[in-house]
């Protein structure tokens, strides 16, 4: 079964959205930086089936993390969640789907569902 992998910084948004994928019966590893969630990808090869990241990260920005993704990983669903308006053109051409948080739980599923299911 594939797992998705979830990238923040903030230690409350990993924990609150790994419990909702367990609720939904969908494992999650959790990242807090741009070089830690590449090294999950590089280490967990084939078993990652999307990355749901936040766009405001130390170091590397959201953005930059799917730029580099998108080099091994051009297919791999990526969803960026981020309470900061007017990011989208930071992802033009990354084909990443950007949300507003707070994105409501059962929302937030589908979504994954869908990612998981392509």
């Amino acid at each position: 079964m594939l797992q998705v992998l979830l990238v923040d910084d903030d230690a409350n948004q990993l924990r609150v959205r790994q419990m909702i994928l367990r609720t939904a019966g969908i494992a999650a590893t959790l990242a807090s930086t741009a070089d830690e969630a590449l090294r999950h990808l590089r280490a967990l090869r084939g078993s990652i089936g999307a990355v749901v990241t936040d766009h405001n990260l130390p170091e590397r920005s959201g953005a930059e993390l799917v730029r580099e993704l998108r080099r091994t990983e051009p297919s791999l669903p990526v969803l960026v969640l981020s309470g900061m308006p007017g990011i989208d053109p930071e992802y033009e051409g990354l084909a990443a789907v950007i949300r507003v948080k707070p994105l409501p739980a059962g929302q937030f599923i589908e979504l994954i569902r869908q990612f998981l299911e392509a």
